[in-house]
């Protein structure tokens, strides 16, 4: 069942990056990259994790992600040979900060 759903993880993750990239037509949606995509054990729902290339796009970013969140679900399902198509979620990833700060402070210890 693990590997079903990294699978599934994998092809959402893949095909929403596609989408946003190459059909989502959002002046405000600037640079957006999906470093991870979580799926319920069930297939019901999907948190899409999203970080964005500026600071200053988040909200906005999110708030046009939220906007065409109905489009991407219905071009996800046209991609995906599966009975059902989760409903996404889309979540802000700091995770890079995070590992900015940490690679900051490894440095600052060696010297």
């Amino acid at each position: 069942m693990a590997n079903k759903i990294e699978r599934i993880q994998s092809i959402i993750m893949k095909n929403i990056s596609e989408i946003i990239q190459f059909e989502v037509k959002n002046p405000h949606l600037g640079f957006v990259s999906i470093p991870e995509v979580r799926v319920s054990k069930d297939f019901s729902h999907a948190k899409v994790y999203v970080s964005f290339l500026n600071e200053d796009e988040i909200k906005e970013g999110l708030k046009a992600l939220n906007h065409s969140k109905g489009f991407i679900r219905s071009e996800l399902a046209k991609r995906m040979d599966t009975r059902r198509v989760p409903e996404i979620e889309f979540v802000y990833d700091d995770g890079y900060k995070k590992e900015e700060r940490i690679s900051e402070i490894l440095k600052n210890i060696d010297k």
